[in-house]
């Protein structure tokens, strides 16, 4: 009997399992026309950077997005305040003071006839504007002052530490009432530089340690051998990776910062009539919170919400940042 030619193709099939064999086969070519397989964890895979990683984090995070939602509608109504309120906070009518709600006045009258709720919408604009000038202030100043230090070290980085500790041994309180005293003006930016003033050292400090950590790494070290240029390195390399503990920080203090205005403002040495501010009002109605309590707990509690707020955002970006908390 005559030998047949030997046939790959029909061997295969007489086996039974071609078609699992060309499924297997078909599958291995996907996996590798696919870019890190179908999990997109494989080798040639795109590593995600901090940055998506962390959104792709806070995306998920339910506190993040309530505390956001709240502060997006507070920034709408601190641009905008008449969508929501309608006539002046500054109009006020003594015949109704201290009355309770009723139509066009849901949240009262204080001890002055003023429209609480108009008061409340309209005071959401000087402390946001407060909070946010003096966040960028604070993170702009020190971010500079603290990364320079930290780069360069030596004699700048020890005069910085010396001034940073007399800096934090000033009480914020007492600081503001002794500097606010003498400013007339009647603007928010005093206040604003006074926070400023006080409140960088510890964004320097958080910056100096972080541009510390990160000019030891192995691609600083290797880039400074390729001959880059100290700034080259500082704002290519260095800057991206140390930012992250500043963003963290000052988005807490955001919330700080605006609870700080309205302390100063309640104390007399903020802003002051006619300014609109939860401080002021809130100063204003502690005389009266046993006959007119809503004149007191609106504004109150609009400012615990505002902090909150900004603090619920600090820890869910905190979170996101820090790849030890993963």
């Amino acid at each position: 009997m005559p030998e047949q030619p030997f046939e790959p193709d029909r061997a295969i099939a007489g086996t039974g399992a071609g078609g699992a064999m060309d499924l297997a086969t078909s599958e291995a070519e996907t996996l590798e026309r696919t870019p890190g397989g179908p999990l997109g964890t494989g080798p040639a895979a795109k590593p995600r950077s901090l940055w998506s990683d962390a959104w792709r984090d806070l995306r998920r995070n339910p506190v993040f997005l309530v505390s956001a939602l709240v502060i997006l509608f507070l920034v709408v109504i601190s641009l905008w305040p008449s969508l929501i309120a309608s006539g002046s906070p500054l109009k006020c009518d003594l015949a109704k003071a201290q009355e309770g709600s009723q139509p066009g006045a849901p949240f009262g009258y204080d001890g002055q006839g003023c429209n609480v709720y108009t008061r409340t919408v309209y005071g959401a604009r000087t402390s946001v504007t407060v909070g946010v000038c003096a966040t960028l202030g604070v993170a702009l100043l020190g971010s500079v002052l603290g990364g320079l230090a930290g780069f360069f070290g030596g004699f700048w980085d020890s005069v910085l530490s010396r001034i940073t500790d007399v800096f934090f041994a000033i009480p914020v309180v007492l600081g503001g009432l002794v500097l606010l005293s003498v400013v007339t003006s009647n603007t928010v930016w005093p206040v604003i530089g006074f926070m400023v003033l006080l409140g960088w050292p510890q964004i320097s400090r958080i910056a100096r340690g972080s541009v510390i950590t990160a000019k030891q790494n192995d691609y600083v070290q290797a880039a400074r051998a390729l001959g880059a240029s100290n700034s080259r390195i500082l704002l290519r390399h260095i800057a991206p990776n140390a930012v992250a503990p500043v963003i963290v920080v000052a988005t807490i203090a955001l919330g700080t910062y605006i609870a700080l205005e309205a302390t100063l403002s309640y104390l007399g040495v903020g802003l002051k009539p006619p300014s609109v501010s939860w401080g002021i009002d809130i100063s204003a109605a502690s005389p009266y919170i046993r006959n007119a309590p809503h004149a007191l707990l609106w504004p109150s509690g609009a400012l615990a919400l505002t902090v909150l707020a900004f603090i619920m955002l600090g820890d869910a970006v905190r979170d996101a940042l820090d790849p030890k908390l993963r």
